[in-house]
């Protein structure tokens, strides 16, 4: 059925491998925004994270319909990536690691926001002695399409088994393409969605999220046999 035994590891960007919280946080302060702190943050919809929530919304919505102003935040997170975000703790010794591994095919797939993202994760990486084209495929999905559709084309494309086929993310919508298209989810609950918001409103088992970077590094790390 399947001509290829190798394996395919899917990684998500912002709140998965990248500590996204703090450099959106730096780029809104620039521009006299708040988000709050992160344990909150983590609770919001899509719409309230980036607009800082319930108790900062009427500031925020007067701040950004100004003309131009959405467009000078996203200047400013793009460089804030680029110069000091950071990937969480043991991130990069484990891609690299997937890198090296000869039966996995890894790569990246992401929604980030920033000017021209592939080129803002090359060079945020590269501080991390992560080189993107060592990866087997980046992709970027724009905010308006799934995952899944992305999921399903790589593991067609690498004609790889969905059982030896994994998806690595932070936000409940990962977990349902990553099921929708058969593959194993290894879920986070440290990202843009925290534990009880996984488990509690979209039943994800507890048994696939990972509570912090090290947890989810040592669980990638024995299910595909790297140590």
């Amino acid at each position: 059925m399947f001509n290829s035994r190798k394996r395919l590891v899917i990684l998500d960007a912002d709140g998965t491998t990248i500590d996204a919280f703090p450099a959106i946080e730096a780029a809104f302060s620039q521009h006299g925004l708040t988000l709050g702190d992160e344990i909150n943050f983590q609770k919001r919809h899509h719409l309230f994270k980036y607009l800082g929530g319930v108790k900062e919304f009427p500031s925020i919505v007067r701040k950004n319909i100004r003309p131009g102003s959405r467009a000078k935040i996203v200047d400013t997170l793009t460089e804030v990536y680029r110069s000091e975000a950071r990937l969480y703790d043991g991130i990069a010794d484990l891609i690299r690691a997937l890198i090296a591994a000869p039966d996995v095919m890894v790569g990246l797939v992401t929604r980030n926001i920033t000017r021209q993202p592939l080129q803002t994760l090359g060079q945020l990486f590269r501080r991390h002695d992560v080189d993107l084209e060592a990866l087997d495929f980046i992709a970027h999905v724009p905010l308006s399409e799934t995952k899944t559709d992305q999921f399903r084309a790589l593991r067609k494309r690498f004609d790889i088994n969905p059982a030896l086929a994994y998806v690595c993310g932070d936000e409940h919508k990962d977990y349902v393409a990553a099921v929708k298209t058969g593959m194993h989810p290894f879920m986070v609950s440290y990202g843009f969605e925290d534990h009880n918001r996984l488990t509690s409103r979209f039943d994800i088992p507890v048994e696939v999220i990972s509570r912090t970077p090290d947890e989810l590094c040592r669980r990638v790390r024995h299910a595909l046999a790297l140590d």
